[in-house]
């Protein structure tokens, strides 16, 4: 075992007993020890994944960086390692993809007072996804992290939507994917939710009615049930059932929640599927990109005791899905003008050559750049999954 090896393991230990709000200063003490670096600096994607936000001691907040513009952003959405002169002093500065199995964080900048050896950035970009695991953790004891990634107020439903999300993003040999929320700041009743086993991948995009917290509580309500559902064994019938029962009991009609419900077989890509609303998924095949056809069926809760029917498909290895609430498909801009199929096409295409993560971000920011800078009419989501299928034996 080299020295390199020895930092990596004492630093990881230390980073798994130090108190949650206190990793940043942990791992800059140890890599000046152990790699000389002069600074560490972490940066956390802000909820529109528009900037890089400083983690400061709060309430002091630093500038922050575009995603768009800047070398820290470029490596958050190409999840690579960065390096660059450092203009301050003599050295580099690396930057440092921060992400947990797929879910991009933010990004570790640390200086160096010399362009590394061979060894050492492979050991600080394993030391960078270490702080992620650790991330994740400390933000059950600490709120550091989560107000660190604010540009602005969260207003309370979208409080509620975000702390719902399992994620933005998860990654497994057999596909990628990840998902946005958008106006991410005030966001109402869209969501989206996934989990996944050893031989399948369950994923579902809502739109509960309503605005406000009125919404965020009706799509909490649905988004538990299809859990409880799913965690108690049950089919995808099961699941739509239950969750269906669930909101039809607590408001007798008056209020439903439209809902898409995929669940992949990871061996073979067949999917099932059951459209209960508005939330509607294109695929791009070979450069074509396509409406994905169902049988629309009622959304949840809209009825009692509607039963509903699985339809099937199966994804090939290549294939992109992309699924959007009708915040995207039928948005307007300001002028009164349709984003329509055609917009949502092009940048569908445009996309191709991205990351499914950074593919749902482009698709949001395209929207956004459509309304001209005002708010969006209505919420919007995007989860966009690329399968890669079963690796072979």
């Amino acid at each position: 075992m080299t020295s390199t090896d020895d930092a990596v393991i004492g630093i990881e230990q230390a980073l798994r007993t130090s108190p949650p709000h206190a990793l940043l200063d942990t791992l800059h003490a140890r890599l000046r020890s152990d790699f000389g670096a002069t600074g560490t600096e972490l940066l956390l994607a802000d909820y529109k994944l528009s900037v890089l936000q400083p983690v400061t001691r709060l309430p002091e907040t630093a500038a922050p960086l575009a995603i768009r513009t800047t070398t820290a952003g470029r490596a958050f959405t190409s999840q690579r390692v960065l390096l660059e002169p450092d203009r301050d002093r003599d050295g580099v500065v690396a930057h440092l993809p921060v992400a947990v199995r797929g879910d991009r964080l933010g990004v570790l900048v640390t200086r160096l007072p010399e362009a590394p050896d061979a060894d050492v950035l492979p050991a600080l970009a394993e030391l960078a996804t270490a702080l992620g695991h650790e991330l994740v953790v400390a933000e059950r004891d600490t709120d550091l992290y989560l107000r660190a990634r604010r540009r602005e107020r969260l207003s309370l439903a979208a409080e509620m939507q975000w702390q719902l999300l399992p994620g933005r993003g998860c990654a497994r040999a057999e596909y990628s994917l990840g998902g946005q929320l958008e106006p991410a700041y005030t966001i109402n009743g869209d969501n989206f939710d996934w989990s996944a086993t050893s031989d399948r991948l369950t994923v579902t995009v809502s739109n509960g009615m309503g605005e406000g917290i009125q919404a965020a509580l009706l799509t909490n309500l649905a988004i538990s049930a299809l859990r409880n559902a799913r965690r108690a064994g049950l089919d995808l019938q099961g699941q739509a059932a239950l969750a269906d029962q669930a909101i039809y009991a607590q408001h007798g009609g008056a209020c439903h929640v439209s809902t898409l419900l995929l669940e992949f077989e990871l061996a073979t890509g067949d999917v099932s599927v059951i459209d209960a609303g508005s939330p509607r998924m294109l695929r791009m095949r070979d450069g074509e990109v396509t409406l994905v056809p169902f049988e629309r069926q009622l959304p949840l809760g809209m009825f009692d005791g509607t039963d509903y029917e699985v339809q099937r498909l199966r994804v090939e290895p290549g294939d992109r899905l992309v699924v959007v609430s009708d915040g995207v498909h039928a948005a307007r801009s300001p002028h009164g003008s349709d984003y329509g199929s055609t917009n949502l096409d092009r940048i569908i295409r445009g996309s191709h050559h991205l990351p499914a993560p950074e593919a749902a971000r482009a698709i949001i920011a395209e929207l956004l750049d459509y309304h001209e800078g005002t708010d969006l009419l209505d919420d919007a989501v995007v989860v966009c999954l690329d399968w890669t299928g079963a690796p072979s034996p």
